[in-house]
């Protein structure tokens, strides 16, 4: 049995409280995490809350990546689901790891959407 996906569920404690403020940064680090594991992006939006705190989601061709960010506590919340092959989520997770500063990463990788392969028969059509 094979997975559709793979979907990554960082927990990033002791953060740069003054990056995780900063919504420009967290883009930033968002978008270049994603360019750089080989990830398509086709879509963004980033909101900076008042007082603290930013939220953001891209939505990339092999699904999307998003980050909430709790400055007053140093802390990131972190999403990462891919079905793509050509996309290294373990590559973007470290890249965001050290481009939030974070000291004390905690990462769980969760399978999502197993199917049975099957091979066709000759006289079977594909769907």
């Amino acid at each position: 049995m094979n997975a559709l996906g793979t979907h990554l569920l960082l927990d990033l404690e002791d953060c740069s409280p003054a990056l995780l403020d900063d919504v420009e940064h967290v883009r930033q680090a968002l978008m270049s995490a994603a360019s750089e594991a080989g990830a398509t992006i086709v879509g963004e939006t980033f909101h900076k809350f008042q007082p603290v705190g930013v939220t953001g989601i891209l939505a990339i061709a092999e699904s999307h990546m998003g980050v909430h960010t709790w400055p007053e506590y140093g802390f990131a919340a972190v999403d990462i689901f891919t079905c793509g092959e050509d996309f290294s989520p373990h590559k973007a997770a470290a890249l965001l790891i050290d481009r939030l500063e974070c000291a004390n990463p905690t990462l769980k990788e969760v399978k999502r959407g197993f199917i049975q392969r099957r091979v066709a028969s000759p006289v079977e059509v594909p769907r």
